[in-house]
């Protein structure tokens, strides 16, 4: 068992980390601008864009790894100066306050976005479906702060070696469990709405991952982290893609210039290549949206 320290863990994805890595026999600390109200045993409130705060919170906790998820996580919902400064200031004091407190094993979460999909001055994507060696074109501010919090996973790791053992990892559009039930997805809509209309779906290239998946990745992760290559960066999601249509079909229509690309998308692929985490650490997904809808699915109503 380790000790892990969780940052953003009242948060859509970090609740499911949290839970998971509790179940898998880690104690995990939660650190949040805001934690529960009960059940508060174990979570910390803390401004970790203060770096006194990050400090000060890391080095009580004395943990053998942090895991850092807090950001403003959605494109737009602040302006993008505040978004930019607010997520890559956590990243930093994050990772400095980790360093600074000895901690061995640092995690920062980043994003599909930084990919640069949806920019308005038109994308062609190097080759489908993408991987960690597509390189990044971030077009807002969000994206852009997630490749500078990897882009600070990288500057740790040229300066303390293999001392620090540092990964980066980009999670598809997360699914907390109950989100299967019916309850709104990020944007607002449900699970069977982004299937029944495609167009809901487009924008983030059909990906998704179930946030359970997450919160094994990272257990997997933290225990294979003296095993890898230093500062590496993981594309993080579910097997398939969130559609009832193959990509190679679908992607053309709402994404014209996929079109080539997208041909070497068979069956149920997804956009986003999970092959290196499986190489690597050996870790697969073990959630679906066929088999957690199945009961919904097979009721007859859809």
């Amino acid at each position: 068992m380790s000790r892990v320290l969780v940052t953003g863990s009242s948060g859509r994805l970090g609740r499911s980390v949290v839970a998971v890595l509790a179940e898998r026999g880690h104690e995990v600390i939660g650190v949040d601008l805001t934690v529960p109200a009960e059940g508060a045993a174990g979570q910390v409130s803390a401004d970790l864009t203060d770096a006194a705060q990050a400090s000060a919170v890391i080095a009580e906790a004395r943990v053998d790894a942090v895991i850092h998820l807090a950001a403003i996580a959605v494109p737009f919902s602040a302006p993008e100066q505040h978004i930019l400064r607010t997520n890559a200031s956590l990243a930093y004091n994050v990772m400095q306050a980790a360093v600074d407190a000895g901690v061995r094993k640092i995690v920062t979460a980043s994003s599909p976005t930084v990919f640069g999909y949806g920019s308005p001055a038109g994308w062609v994507p190097e080759r489908l479906p993408l991987d960690e060696d597509v390189e990044p074109r971030p077009w807002n501010a969000y994206a852009l702060s997630k490749l500078l919090a990897e882009r600070t996973m990288a500057m740790f790791a040229a300066q303390k070696g293999d001392e620090v053992r540092l990964a980066a990892f980009r999670p598809c559009y997360v699914v907390a469990p109950e989100e299967w039930h019916g309850a709104p997805t990020q944007q607002g809509h449900t699970i069977l709405e982004r299937l029944d209309d495609p167009a809901l779906s487009a924008p983030a290239l059909f990906n998704y991952v179930d946030a359970r998946d997450v919160g094994g990745f990272l257990d997997t992760l933290v225990a294979g982290l003296d095993d890898i290559p230093n500062a590496q960066t993981f594309m993080v999601g579910a097997a398939d893609a969130l559609a009832r249509r193959p990509l190679a079909e679908l992607m053309p229509v709402y994404w014209p210039s996929t079109a080539e690309a997208a041909r070497e998308l068979t069956g149920t692929a997804p956009a986003f290549s999970i092959e290196k985490a499986r190489r690597l650490l050996g870790w697969t997904p073990t959630h679906d949206w066929r088999s957690e809808l199945a009961p919904v699915l097979t009721g007859g109503t859809r």
